[in-house]
C-alpha cells in the first residue's frame, strides 16, 4: 500500500496568484449552493463582463444534479439561480460570491432546496410579526504553516 502525501496550501504561491492585476470589467462571480446532501456547499466560477450590483443581472446557470444528488442521470440538469450577492474576501477586486438556490428544469426548487419554502414562511411572518431568530457557528482555527503532524 502507498503511503499518500497530504496535500497542503502554500501561501506565498497562492498570495502571488491573487495578486495578479485583473481587468476592471472583468469579474469572477463564485455561484455557490448547497448540495444534495443538504451538508457541503458547491461552487463553480463565471466570469462576466461588467461588475454585478444584483443577483438579478447574473444569469441562471446549470450544472450536472446527478454528481451532487441533486438529480438522475436521465434528466441530470439543474440551474443554479443566484438569490444573494456579495463581495468576494478571499479573491478580492470586484470578484463576487453569488448565493444560489436549485431549481430543475421546470424553474421549481429541487427536492433539496428548502430556501424557497423557508422564504415564504418568512414573507407570510413578517407580514404581521418580527421574529427574532440566532445561529451559531464553531470554527477551529488552524496555522496552515505548521505541518499536518503537529496538527494531529
Amino acid at each position: 500500500m502507498t503511503k499518500s502525501t497530504p496535500l497542503c496550501s502554500n501561501a506565498g504561491i497562492l498570495s502571488k496568484y491573487l495578486a495578479l492585476k485583473q481587468p476592471s470589467n472583468q469579474v469572477q462571480c463564485m455561484y455557490v449552493w448547497i448540495d444534495g446532501t443538504g451538508e457541503q456547499s458547491r461552487a463553480k466560477t463565471k466570469t462576466v463582463g461588467f461588475v454585478p450590483t444584483s443577483p438579478d443581472q447574473l444569469p441562471i446557470w446549470n450544472f450536472d444534479g446527478s454528481s451532487t444528488g441533486q438529480a438522475e442521470g436521465s434528466n441530470s440538469d439543474v440551474y443554479l439561480k443566484p438569490v444573494a450577492l456579495y463581495n468576494d474576501p478571499f479573491r478580492g477586486n470586484n470578484n463576487k460570491l453569488v448565493l444560489c438556490e436549485t431549481i430543475n428544469y421546470k424553474q421549481e426548487p429541487t427536492s433539496t432546496n428548502t430556501r424557497r419554502s423557508c422564504l415564504a414562511a418568512m414573507d407570510k411572518c413578517m407580514a404581521t410579526d418580527e421574529p427574532w431568530f440566532g445561529i451559531e457557528q464553531e470554527y477551529t482555527l488552524i496555522n496552515a504553516n505548521a505541518s499536518l503532524e503537529a496538527i494531529l
